[in-house]
């Protein structure tokens, strides 16, 4: 009989109201009562990780969640992590760069409304994940939420309160689940590979995200502070005059020790910063591209690159742009 380890970390899903708020308290024995089981073809232990709201989950979280799976990797067919929605994409992405080629699933869900209310999408997103854990086709990193599978790095959230609240980015739907049964449109990759799993991430990061009135003023101190800028520019991507000149020069100052992406504020279709003038104006500087990744999938993979790797500019580039659970796909020419 297959073996499912349920890991709790908090988050709506579990929480419950106070004083000050919904907070969560509900361990992960206690969110298993609220399932009406008929019958089960496998079995769950629970461990209680953490009790956080997702908004604080940071990136030492996410490596405690890694060494949880990794500790128990060989004790259990599947995992299922119980996480808040805000910030699931992030975790997920991290997990997919964290853990490579995992023959197992390791399924995260959460809810919009808590366990413990009359109407709630809980039971079922979580129901649905310990189901998916279970059958033998799934594999990797992905998130089950409101009947969808969607792949680790390609998830967003972009409801505050609807239960369909996450969409799958740039990238079909793995599966969809109805009635307890599994469709699945896109079969995992990796399926011969050994699992290998990462200790570090560098959390210099920032995303900058430009706006129409963005000067120059605030690049030094990000220049200085991090290792990693991402730039969120406007539609396919380019760089407005007003920071141009000073980015060039903090960029030749720094002799490339810093990496630059650019990337999209738009969700849909990715960027394309060699399209307009706007985005040629940079041609002269060494930058990566995020195209259709995500900016949680961004984030997470130049973490998991500087956190474990040299910091070259060619190493970066070739590991940047080499597709991990899904996270970048490219044209045919």
């Amino acid at each position: 009989m297959k073996k499912i380890l349920l890991i709790s970390t908090g988050g709506t899903i579990a929480s419950m109201p106070t004083d000050e708020g919904l907070t969560p308290k509900i361990n992960s024995k206690k969110l298993l009562e609220y399932l009406n089981f008929t019958k089960l073809d496998f079995e769950i232990d629970t461990v209680n990780l953490l009790n956080v709201d997702s908004t604080d989950m940071q990136p030492e979280h996410w490596l405690k969640i890694k060494d949880e799976i990794k500790n128990n990797y060989e004790k259990y067919d599947g995992f299922v992590i119980t996480h808040g929605t805000d910030t699931m994409a992030y975790t997920a992405s991290a997990l997919s760069y964290l853990i490579q080629n995992s023959q197992k699933p390791i399924v995260l869900t959460g809810s919009q409304k808590s366990i413990d209310m009359h109407i709630t999408d809980a039971k079922n997103n979580l129901l649905n994940s310990l189901l998916y854990a279970s059958k033998n086709s799934s594999k990797g990193i992905s998130i089950v939420f409101d009947g969808k599978v969607i792949a680790g790095t390609r998830a967003r959230k972009e409801r505050t309160k609807s239960f369909d609240a996450f969409s799958s980015v740039n990238f079909p739907f793995l599966a969809i689940m109805q009635d307890e049964k599994i469709y699945r449109y896109i079969n995992n990759e990796d399926e011969d590979k050994e699992v290998k799993f990462y200790d570090s991430l560098n959390t210099n990061v920032f995303v900058l995200k430009l706006i129409p009135s963005m000067t120059a003023k605030i690049l030094p101190e990000i220049f200085k502070n991090y290792d990693a800028i991402i730039i969120e520019s406007f539609g396919v991507g380019g760089i407005p005059k007003t920071i141009e000149t000073e980015l060039k020069k903090l960029i030749s100052e720094y002799s490339n020790q810093k990496t630059i992406i650019m990337t999209t504020q738009v969700p849909q279709e990715g960027s394309d910063v060699g399209v307009y003038e706007v985005g040629k104006r940079i041609s002269s500087i060494s930058y990566l591209e995020s195209h259709n990744m995500t900016t949680e999938a961004t984030v997470t993979k130049i973490m998991w690159i500087l956190g474990n790797f040299d910091k070259n500019f060619e190493t970066v580039k070739k590991l940047f742009y080499t597709k991990i659970n899904n996270d970048m796909i490219f044209s045919e020419n």
